[in-house]
């Protein structure tokens, strides 16, 4: 497999919102995304906005910053969203069930450094930055696996 990346320019943290929204109406069952990014880059508002945007009926997103892990159940899957911030040791990924959570659901995770090698091959990176310390944030998603260039074709066009 080849790595591939693109790069994205988000102007306000509507324009964040949206791309997430967007993102997050191509995925399946299986698709990880690995949120990366500074503290305050927006990984967190990123995942919100993709999580309300697969839910029927809205409801609080919170930030699973202590829980570690909160799900949603959307209409493909069900939604993991992960924040690994404070992990203690890699043993309790699958205390979490976070390996199953890979191949079965829709899956979001903040810090992903965290997982060292049990990061999936298969995972799309989205790191944000925020090079003019504004709202603007700079998004560089890269990936491995072919069926990811599909699913952004849409997505990277607009």
């Amino acid at each position: 497999m080849s790595r591939h990346c693109a790069k994205v320019t988000l102007t306000s943290p509507e324009k964040t919102c949206r791309f997430a929204q967007e993102l997050g109406q191509h995925l399946v069952a299986g698709d990880t995304i690995l949120l990366a990014g500074e503290v305050g880059a927006g990984k967190s508002h990123f995942a919100r906005c993709l999580i309300r945007s697969r839910l029927a009926v809205p409801e609080d997103i919170p930030s699973p910053t202590y829980t570690l892990v909160q799900t949603y159940d959307s209409d493909a899957a069900q939604i993991w969203h992960a924040d690994l911030y404070r992990l203690a040791d890699l043993s309790e990924i699958e205390e979490l069930g976070l390996n199953e959570a890979f191949t079965d659901a829709i899956c979001l995770v903040e810090w992903p450094d965290r997982l060292g090698d049990q990061a999936p091959q298969t995972a799309l990176t989205v790191r944000l930055d925020s090079p003019g310390g504004d709202d603007r944030r700079v998004a560089t998603l890269c990936w491995d696996e072919p069926a990811w260039g599909s699913k952004l074709e849409e997505v990277l066009d607009d």
